[in-house]
């Protein structure tokens, strides 16, 4: 099948209608509402190995006054600079560390202390205050791996053709993504997001840096403000869902990215189509077909919500890490480290090597 007829294809899919589905996904519950703040204790160690001598660790310090609140960060370890900073452009906040070239065995541990939760509007719905002409500038401009021209600009505009309003459009092109992508587990860490790659190809495949860089991609080029938010799974699904939440207190591997879409009255919206996707392949008893009322259940929840039981970190694309002399990084959603021969692989915690636990704080 070709790309043009692959979206028609979706397109289809797409206006089929899911009234038969939700009437089906009654006896499945997924619907995250804010009902109270909990407290979490982020940890992460870093003990790099090959002689690396530099670090950036993110930081899950975003601030949402609806959902996420960061608090105090502290950290101990044997570095010779250990510094808070944040990137000019998009604000992520990182640790820097750099050791000694002749220190033996570098370490730095940081606890962070957040506080989240659920998060649920609905779309086009209520009194946000305007986007800024910055904010929306910024978060409608190209970057490296989400261009928003070409291929992808004439695949978004040929999902959004004659729908009318901004959440209609959107929801048009969530449902794209639902409907056209799929998870691929043999994908490394969350994927890359390189879209463009996607579309030409007809691979539309990933995980979710992938897919939801799908969706921010197509919701940029039709104009609509949107953004990837980059954080870490931190405790099970409160709804029973595996899929959907980290499955121990170690979270090494549970990053997770997903993503918004600025929408006049609800302001910032939380939308995840690659954790639909997620749900599909992973959910017990796995490979669930499209109509299995855990994933319409999902499907519907997650235009307009998502659970607290993951802590952003930050909105940045292409980010040159302060002192490192490797050029700038697609995103920043896992410790980092170089040594005289680049960078070290982020995506081996076991080589790398650097250790994430996460834990409630209860009254």
């Amino acid at each position: 099948m070709n790309r043009r007829d692959m979206l028609k294809a979706g397109l289809a899919a797409g206006a089929l209608g899911l009234a038969p589905r939700l009437a089906s996904a009654q006896a499945v519950t997924y619907a995250p509402v804010p009902k109270g703040w909990r407290s979490y204790v982020l940890t992460t160690r870093v003990e790099p190995t090959a002689g690396a001598t530099r670090a950036w660790i993110p930081l899950p310090t975003f601030e949402a006054p609806d959902w996420q609140r960061p608090g105090n960060v502290t950290w101990t370890g044997n570095a010779r600079v250990a510094e808070r900073v944040r990137d000019p452009k998009y604000g992520a906040e990182m640790l820097r560390v750099e050791w000694a070239a002749d220190q033996q065995s570098p370490a730095i541990e940081i606890v962070a202390q957040v506080q989240a939760q659920n998060r649920s509007v609905v779309p086009g719905k209520g009194n946000a205050a305007p986007l800024g002409d910055a904010e929306r500038a910024l978060n409608l401009m190209p970057t490296t791996f989400l261009p928003t021209d070409g291929l992808v600009k004439e695949t978004a505009e040929e999902i959004v053709r004659g729908k009318q309003g901004d959440v209609a459009r959107a929801r048009a092109i969530y449902d794209w993504v639902v409907e056209n992508t799929f998870r691929n587990p043999k994908t490394l860490g969350c994927g890359v997001g390189d879209i463009t790659t996607m579309i030409r190809t007809g691979n539309l495949n990933g995980k979710c840096a992938d897919l939801n860089a799908l969706f921010v991609g197509l919701a940029r080029s039709v104009g609509l403000p949107a953004r990837d938010v980059y954080g870490i799974r931190v405790m099970p699904s409160e709804f029973g869902f595996k899929a959907l939440g980290a499955g121990s207190e170690v979270v090494s591997k549970a990053q997770h990215c997903r993503a918004e879409v600025w929408l006049s009255g609800s302001g910032w919206t939380p939308v995840d189509p690659a954790d639909v996707r997620k749900v599909v392949l992973e959910e017990p008893p796995t490979n669930l077909a499209m109509t299995d009322p855990k994933v319409v259940a999902a499907r519907r929840a997650l235009f307009g919500s998502w659970e607290g039981n993951w802590l952003a970190y930050n909105v940045a694309h292409d980010v040159k890490l302060p002192g490192s002399k490797e050029g700038p990084i697609a995103f920043l959603m896992y410790p980092q480290a170089e040594n005289r021969s680049g960078f070290l692989d982020s995506l081996d915690p076991d080589k790398f090597k650097y250790r994430i636990t996460a834990r409630e704080l209860t009254a």
